[in-house]
């Protein structure tokens, strides 16, 4: 007697249950849904450079400008030097000190080779010395923290 109290007596009546119960969300969503986000263009390096220039000079808050950085250095390319020219420039125009500094060690950890660092921090001088922006090497020196930093990711204790 007791079974027939939890289980539906016939197929009609799982048929009528089942017509009760809400459908599931997945079932509710176009197809097309999915296909809409899977058809994107590859940009070209170019493109890359191009677009986050752009947005550096019209960046209008340093929200945005540190939004940009952050988003420019989540991709698995080198900004070219007119990008971080664009960046150094509006870390300026928004008077953020930090910033510009970050952005440089952003970058320092971001090329392959403690050379490359070099020449972009070659072609950067000018630009550098006239807005008053030095490294995190010229800041604290080689030593920062109880740390030695000899290059990219390159950490070694100090023997005191």
């Amino acid at each position: 007697m007791l079974r027939s109290f939890t289980r539906p007596a016939s197929t009609s009546a799982r048929v009528l249950l089942a017509a009760a119960r809400p459908a599931p969300v997945a079932a509710a969503l176009p197809r097309t849904l999915g296909l809409r986000f899977a058809s994107h263009e590859a940009e070209s390096y170019d493109d890359f450079n191009d677009r986050y220039q752009s947005f550096f000079e019209q960046a209008p808050d340093l929200f945005e400008v540190q939004r940009g950085l952050n988003n420019c250095f989540a991709y698995d390319l080198v900004p070219t030097v007119e990008v971080m020219e664009a960046a150094l420039r509006a870390a300026r125009r928004c008077n953020d000190f930090a910033t510009a500094v970050r952005a440089l060690e952003g970058l320092r950890q971001k090329v392959e080779r403690p050379a490359q660092f070099e020449l972009y921090l070659k072609e950067l001088a000018p630009l550098m010395e006239e807005l008053g922006i030095p490294t995190k090497q010229e800041l604290y020196g080689t030593q920062h923290r109880g740390r030695y930093y000899s290059g990219p990711g390159e950490a070694q204790e100090v023997k005191k």
